[in-house]
């Protein structure tokens, strides 16, 4: 990679020279049929990737954006939504719903830890709702969601699934095709939402969504949606022959988007799961030497991300500020833990040589800031950690 620095931030992530090449082509036309078949090619890597028999939308905007296409095209003003949070990104469809008069009850789980399953039962059964919100890897926290324990009883309750895959997508599974718990159930995720620039390792500025056939019937029983950009229906034949117009699309983020998801499908959904568990535990193990403690169990954590919380007597920002001079990029905690942790994705185009480097100088900040720590066992534990787990078949 030509990049400079190791962006090792909850996003945006490592982007590739392939990737950047395809950014560099030269600009055509939104309508050229040139443009318009990379842009087709990228929609059906997409569609793949997710493994979704409805549709998919590639649209130039942000994860915000996404949420926004996600629930406007489910959900109408009076009806119910459930969100379930585990961190900031999940709180935000609160207020997002409340924008288009959606009546939103939030479960929220204590910061670092998974959301209670029979909570979540109990809610359901008491009240109906459209569609219930998931976040996939919150990006506050680095806490998963257990999509086997949970799309299973939101659906038993008749409720759609919205799953916010932006901190996931390409890294941990969203199969939108597989029955999620006990086989015979309904367990289908109804739709997925995701960005460009985390595990997918593209820059930012693309929203993705990809919606079932259930959740295309739940859009066809709304007369009209309180959007105009993020209404599917004026998407819809964009996406089925890219020579149409609505609206331009950004034609060099395509062509590093096509780029971004050729080589997500070459590395295969399957490998690229395995990785990304793997870097997640291995970076955990490496940083635990130092004393380093994630804010979630190993049961809870996401893949692609972790949130770290500092020693006694470590400074944020003198920290971030030592790390970064040495090369290494690491986000500031969020909400009540700013000061109190830093966030270091681990995701995308991200490398094992990458990582273990990032420990050896996260250990040398850490010895410079006046701690005693041992950089050689905690390369050690990051190098059996991550083969121990890309070894299991």
């Amino acid at each position: 990679m030509r990049n400079e620095e190791m962006l090792l931030v909850p996003g945006p992530t490592p982007v590739v020279d392939s990737i950047y090449d395809a950014m560099g082509q030269e600009t055509r036309g939104h309508t050229d049929p040139r443009f318009a078949a990379i842009y087709k090619r990228a929609i059906d890597r997409t569609r793949e990737m997710l493994q979704t028999d409805g549709e998919v939308f590639v649209i130039s905007g942000s994860g915000t954006v996404a949420m926004e296409m996600a629930l406007v095209n489910t959900v109408t003003s009076g009806e119910r939504l459930l969100i379930i949070s585990q961190g900031f990104f999940g709180d935000r469809f609160l207020p997002l719903a409340k924008a288009f008069g959606i009546e939103a009850d939030v479960i929220q789980a204590e910061w670092g830890k998974q959301v209670d399953p029979d909570i979540v039962e109990k809610k359901l059964a008491q009240t109906t709702y459209k569609a219930v919100t998931l976040t996939h890897a919150d990006t506050s926290t680095g806490v998963a969601a257990d999509l086997d324990t949970l799309v299973p009883i939101i659906k038993k309750h008749g409720a759609l699934v919205i799953l916010d895959g932006v901190c996931a997508t390409a890294a941990m599974e969203e199969d939108m095709s597989k029955t999620y718990g006990q086989e015979g159930a309904d367990g289908k995720i109804d739709v997925v939402l995701t960005g460009s620039q985390k595990a997918i390792g593209v820059p930012p500025g693309l929203a993705i969504v990809a919606f079932n056939q259930t959740a295309l019937a739940a859009r066809e029983k709304i007369e009209q949606v309180p959007a105009y950009y993020c209404d599917i229906y004026n998407w819809l034949p964009i996406m089925h022959d890219p020579t149409k117009y609505f609206a331009t699309p950004p034609v060099n983020l395509i062509y590093a988007y096509d780029e971004g998801m050729k080589l997500v499908l070459t590395e295969g959904m399957e490998n690229r799961y395995k990785r990304h568990e793997a870097f997640g535990k291995a970076v955990r193990a490496a940083l635990a030497v130092y004393g380093m403690k994630a804010l979630a169990n190993e049961e809870a954590a996401a893949a692609t991300l972790s949130c770290i919380l500092y020693p006694d007597g470590v400074n944020d920002a003198k920290f971030r500020a030592t790390l970064g001079k040495k090369g290494v990029i690491v986000a500031g905690a969020l909400a009540h833990l700013a000061g109190k942790a830093f966030r270091i994705g681990h995701m995308g185009n991200t490398t094992e040589a990458m990582l273990e480097e990032a420990v050896t100088h996260i250990g040398e900040t850490l010895i410079e800031l006046g701690k005693d720590v041992n950089i050689t066992e905690a390369r050690e534990h990051f190098t059996e950690t991550f083969h121990m787990h890309t070894s299991r078949s």
